[in-house]
């Protein structure tokens, strides 16, 4: 098991993340400390990833606040918590949590890229601090295989260059996240 931090260059935020590469899959556990749009808030989530990194599992929970639970196939299909069907998300295999450099994490192990070979996606996004799921146009770009990927949030015109390291976990996020360097 691993535990790192990335900070936010948006604002005083932060993040602790433990990830965990099992037999059956990855899992991630994580409490982040942030501010969006002026309100600060506090998150808790999980997500569980099958051995294909195909999203099986997430459960966020914002302190004092709302919680979301989904649960996904690894084909596209998508249920909540309750079991009812989310089909404003169909056909999305990864999550993209707003607060978080992890997510990026997902499509970057998932798609089989090599160098120079672009892919877009579609991505269940969820924003915070109010946990709304919508879909959402996205592409990533292999610049140096295992290094590092343009990230393209086609929903919002946003690109970013990601440098990520052997587990595939974003190191450096421009503008956005900043890996902490192991002190604690």
């Amino acid at each position: 098991m691993r535990e790192l931090r990335w900070t936010s260059e948006e604002g005083d935020g932060i993040e602790h993340l433990t990830f965990d590469a099992r037999e059956d899959g990855f899992e991630a556990e994580s409490v982040v400390v942030g501010q969006r749009y002026g309100h600060a808030y506090g998150l808790h989530y999980a997500v569980r990833c099958d051995t294909q990194w195909r999203t099986r599992y997430a459960w966020l929970k914002i302190v004092g606040g709302g919680e979301l639970e989904l649960h996904g196939d690894g084909a596209g299909h998508w249920r909540d918590g309750h079991g009812l069907v989310l089909s404003s998300i169909e056909g999305c295999i990864d999550i993209d949590i707003a607060a978080t450099p992890y997510t990026n994490t997902l499509p970057i192990r998932r798609l089989p890229l090599a160098e120079g070979e672009r892919q877009p996606i579609s991505v269940a996004y969820i924003s915070t601090p109010d946990l709304q799921v919508t879909r959402a146009e996205q592409a990533y770009l292999c610049i140096e295989l295992n290094r590092e990927y343009r990230y393209e949030g086609i929903f919002r015109n946003f690109t970013a260059n990601l440098r990520i390291d052997d587990d595939g976990l974003v190191i450096d996020y421009p503008t956005l996240f900043r890996r902490l360097p192991r002190a604690y």
